[in-house]
């Protein structure tokens, strides 16, 4: 028999760990729709989620689909055994955290570059895996990720898997989990407000060198191909944010 967890109860959906090896992303019916209405809207947006994570799969380190319910609206992926930054990236020394978000910087630049918005980026929705010796000593805390991520056949980009036992153990690197929000735009406005998103939830979260650490997000995102604009934008998203906290 199939040992099942609820890890997380949200407006949207059921997040559900299978026999420890399997995230089931379930979206709950919502009594207030229509039926009809209600069926076809988890429906698509369980579509649009799949087809995000496939895209992104090919250029950052994500969770692996390992099956698709349209009926059930699930999905199925691999759980990402790491650590959510939400709760372990202030106990890093400060120059492990900068590299952490060196590469945070990097992901989401590769993400706008195809147009892929997140719409929910904060550390709640990012996993830390280090990498390990044999000996199960952590070594990739003394390397600058953003070097590792820069080589182009490098595993920290392409969220490959090898296995310890028959099990599949996860790649080392900076993962990104749910996309339920997602979508796909061109709009320099839209990946100013991605970027707005991560700023507020590092200062919620990581008060104490949020500044800092934002400021190491922004140097690898200079690789997006628009993060000139992206960036003037930016101002222009935080200034109408603080107009809107005057009244």
């Amino acid at each position: 028999m199939s040992n099942q967890k609820i890890l997380q109860r949200g407006a949207e959906a059921l997040i559900i760990l299978k026999d420890n090896k399997l995230i089931i992303k379930r979206r709950v019916a919502k009594s207030y729709r229509l039926s009809e209405l209600d069926d076809r809207l988890r429906r698509q947006r369980t579509r649009s989620e799949v087809k995000l994570l496939e895209k992104a799969s090919k250029i950052i380190s994500v969770p692996q689909i390992e099956n698709v319910d349209e009926n059930k609206k699930e999905i199925s992926m691999d759980f990402i055994k790491g650590k959510k930054l939400s709760k372990h990236l202030n106990k890093f020394p400060l120059n492990k955290q900068k590299d952490i978000c060196l590469a945070i910087g990097q992901n989401i630049a590769k993400l706008h570059n195809v147009d892929i918005i997140h719409g929910d980026l904060t550390t709640s929705n990012m996993i830390y895996i280090e990498e390990k010796t044999k000996d199960n000593k952590k070594i990739l805390g003394d390397k600058k990720l953003s070097k590792i991520s820069n080589y182009p056949n490098s595993s920290i980009n392409k969220n490959v898997f090898g296995r310890v036992g028959g099990e599949k153990i996860n790649s080392p690197g900076v993962y990104f989990i749910d996309f339920g929000l997602g979508f796909i735009s061109q709009k320099i406005e839209d990946k100013a407000v991605d970027l707005h998103l991560l700023k507020q939830a590092l200062e919620a979260k990581h008060f104490k060198n949020w500044e800092t650490l934002f400021g190491e997000v922004l140097k690898d995102y200079s690789i997006s191909k628009e993060s000139k604009k992206v960036l003037e934008q930016l101002k222009k998203v935080e200034k109408r944010g603080r107009y809107k906290e005057q009244y």
